[in-house]
């Protein structure tokens, strides 16, 4: 025990050595303390130090870019005039396939003419009894008139295209499409009165199919009224129809008009420009001021010269100074009128300059307000898109047939001409089996050069509200293997097959890169295709179209068309990638600026004989005002499917920089890259680090070519829509 209490004593700590440890403690605290704050402090004024650095480098940058930006921003403006030239160009084309028409003489109207139109129309109302082939061989013409006037309400700029044009135009192609019609319905009915005479063998009853590029009939006409006789099968395709017994009874013919291409739906709204009739005017007005001053100028030069001219009285000198007068003046007035004409040059490019690029604006820019419908069923043509052409269907009363007589063939024409059976019909108490009037299964060939990325919706048109709806359709069944699309029709009339128009957007990734010398490759990723699209000088031609990883066979491959034309055929086989003002209320886009996204195209179009751009998953972080892609000098045509040589520019329409991340970087930063600078152009950005040969290539470029590039970039809006 006493052992214990001595070891419990030796432990024991006195208060002056508690006090002392406690002083050590605070002592190496106060001591940590103080080099963590100078540690800190040292860290702070480092860090103070390299944002100072890094701020008067930045300013110094700034400065600089400032500096030359008057300069830079002259040489974007000479290198840029290729859009007014190109499209000078395009006007003098357009006058030019007029004088070839008109020289042509070849019967054919002009569509922009109303007397040479109304003519026409008039004198093709008048002829009557054509034949189903000579009506084909006819729509040959028409259906050329009225792509051309579409052609023209497209590709004319909006600042040359009067509101009274438009109309006319729109007006023109109404007529024709429904003269058209007309036209195959009188020869529709031509053929129905021959159907006793062109009756099957086998089943008493008529069939006639008649093919053709543009359209196809398939008509078959109930001779023999056998209620048996239901299952409808157009020579051994499966294209036809399963009809009702109480039809199957009745003096009908059944009509699928199938037109490849589309003149039911509603003619697309023209955009017109805002205010360019008063900025034009108030240009002409500053051009006629300008001739006034300069004409005012030479004169009071002129009286100026006659003030100087001393008094004499000799009258050989006075002769002699007369003369040398009029020299004078005759030299002034050709200087004058020289003077004058440049600058009405200059400022016709300035305003075509500034005219292009206001209509290139509107292309991109975004719709304010979605679109309501208000009807139930209705189809969104803004969503939505036909394909494949119409058709159209028809229950048809039988006509009386022609009867041989001595050698004659009598017929009775009816004076209303061809008449519709209608199914169901308005009032059905005279029947008393419940459903008598089932709905017609109907059975379609899909466009073999139509691609379907989903099955495909049916839609039916609707005559009174002028409009698509879905409702009156079921058990839609579509076989993709035969291209065949089953349905069930309450009632009949004009068909269409419907897609998604965005079903191939947003887009997955894009590339934009040199082939040749003013031939450049444009490649487009989707989530269902890869499109390869080349351009060359003005034209665009499909040069790969890939589903699911294997090659397509397109009708369009191999196909040069300019660039309009092109989108319009793109757009008919089901190959979408061309966004409208309403498109971003129908897909989740990287929406950016359209001053900054018309200006990177623009500038973009520029260096593509030379540079190779591509898409960056960074555009999506840098914000609306700025645009991010990479960019890489390329002069040969070997492909690179790897981002090492790269650089990642970013573009605010203002300021261009290289990035100092790269595509594999983690977070996305703004930092600039080492010794690199800011420039106001795209242009002077890749300037720092291109060959003298890409420059001179970039210099060199074709006009057309630069603004065919421009038109498909702007069509595409790869950097909103990716």
């Amino acid at each position: 025990m006493a052992f214990v209490k001595s070891a419990s004593k030796k432990k024991k700590v006195t208060k002056a050595e508690k006090l002392k440890m406690l002083q050590e403690e605070e002592e190496r605290r106060l001591k940590e303390e103080e080099e963590a704050r100078l540690k800190y402090e040292k860290e702070e004024m480092e860090r103070f130090e390299t944002e100072r650095i890094e701020k008067e480098k930045w300013q110094q940058l700034e400065a600089k870019d400032l500096e030359r930006r008057k300069e830079e921003l002259e040489e974007l403006h000479l290198l840029e005039a290729c859009y007014p030239e190109a499209e000078k160009l395009k006007r003098e084309n357009r006058l030019l396939s007029r004088w070839n028409h008109y020289i042509q003489c070849d019967g054919s109207p002009d569509p922009l003419v109303p007397q040479e139109m109304n003519t026409f129309i008039s004198l093709w109302k008048e002829e009557t009894n054509e034949t189903f082939e000579e009506v084909i061989e006819k729509s040959k013409l028409v259906l050329n008139l009225i792509e051309k006037l579409k052609l023209i309400l497209l590709e004319t700029p909006p600042y040359d295209l009067q509101d009274k044009k438009v109309k006319q135009y729109q007006g023109s192609i109404q007529e024709l499409q429904e003269l058209l019609h007309f036209k195959f319905n009188v020869a529709t009915e031509l053929l129905l009165r021959q159907a006793s005479t062109l009756a099957d063998l086998d089943s008493g009853n008529m069939e006639k199919i008649i093919q053709h590029e543009n359209i196809t009939l398939y008509l078959w006409a109930n001779l023999k009224k056998n209620p048996r006789y239901r299952s409808i099968r157009f020579s051994e395709t499966k294209i036809g129809f399963e009809i009702p017994r109480i039809l199957a009874t009745c003096d009908i013919a059944l009509r699928l008009l199938h037109t490849h291409y589309d003149h039911v739906t509603p003619l697309c709204p023209v955009p017109r420009p805002l205010k360019v009739e008063q900025h034009t005017s108030t240009i002409i007005e500053s051009v006629k001021d300008q001739d006034k001053d300069i004409a005012e100028e030479s004169i009071s030069k002129e009286d100026q010269e006659e003030s100087k001219q001393p008094e004499s009285g000799s009258i050989v000198v006075h002769e002699e100074e007369v003369k040398v007068e009029e020299e004078g003046d005759a030299k002034v007035q050709m200087s004058a009128v020289a003077e004058s004409e440049t600058i009405k040059s200059e400022v016709e490019m300035k305003l075509l300059s500034e005219t292009v690029s206001a209509a290139q604006l509107l292309l991109i820019e975004n719709a304010c307000e979605k679109p309501e419908f208000f009807e139930a069923y209705e189809v969104d043509l803004f969503q939505f898109t036909t394909l494949g052409g119409v058709y159209h269907l028809d229950i048809l009363e039988l006509p009386p047939q022609c009867k041989p007589v001595n050698g004659w063939m009598i017929v009775e024409i009816l004076k209303e001409g061809l008449q519709k059976y209608v199914y169901p019909p308005e009032t059905t108490e005279d029947f008393e089996i419940e459903n008598a009037f089932p709905p017609i299964e109907v059975t379609l060939q899909v466009h073999e050069n139509v691609i379907f990325f989903e099955d495909p919706m049916v839609a039916r048109w609707d005559h009174e509200g002028k409009h698509w709806r879905t409702d009156g359709i079921s058990h839609v069944i579509y076989n993709s293997e035969d291209k065949l699309v089953t349905f069930n029709l309450e009632t009949f009339g004009p068909v269409t097959l419907i897609q998604d128009a965005h079903i191939n957007m947003p887009y997955q990734s894009w590339e934009l890169r040199p082939l040749a010398v003013n031939k450049v490759l444009l490649t487009v990723t989707t989530v269902f295709t890869e499109l390869q699209i080349q351009i060359k000088e003005n034209l665009c031609m499909l040069a790969s179209v890939k589903l699911k990883n294997k090659e397509h066979e397109s009708i369009l491959k191999g196909r040069w068309m300019p660039p309009i034309p092109f989108i319009i055929a793109l757009k008919e086989v089901g190959l979408n990638i061309f966004p409208t003002g309403h498109s971003h209320f129908y897909v989740l886009i990287n929406n950016k600026a359209p001053l900054v996204e018309l200006k990177a195209y623009r500038q973009m179009a520029l260096l593509s004989s030379a540079f190779a751009f591509s898409w960056s998953k960074w555009n999506i972080s840098c914000g609306s005002s700025k645009v991010v892609f990479q960019v890489k000098e390329h002069l040969n045509q070997e492909l690179d499917t790897e981002y090492p040589d790269w650089a990642l520019l970013m573009f605010s329409g203002d300021r261009a920089q290289t990035l100092k991340i790269s595509e594999y970087s983690e977070t996305f930063s703004e930092a600039l890259k080492e010794e690199t600078e800011f420039h106001s152009t795209l242009y002077h950005m890749v300037k720092d680090f291109a060959s003298g040969d890409a420059i001179e290539k970039i210099r060199s470029s074709n006009c057309q070519f630069v603004d065919c590039v421009c038109q498909m970039l702007l069509s595409t809006r790869l950097l909103s829509y990716s």
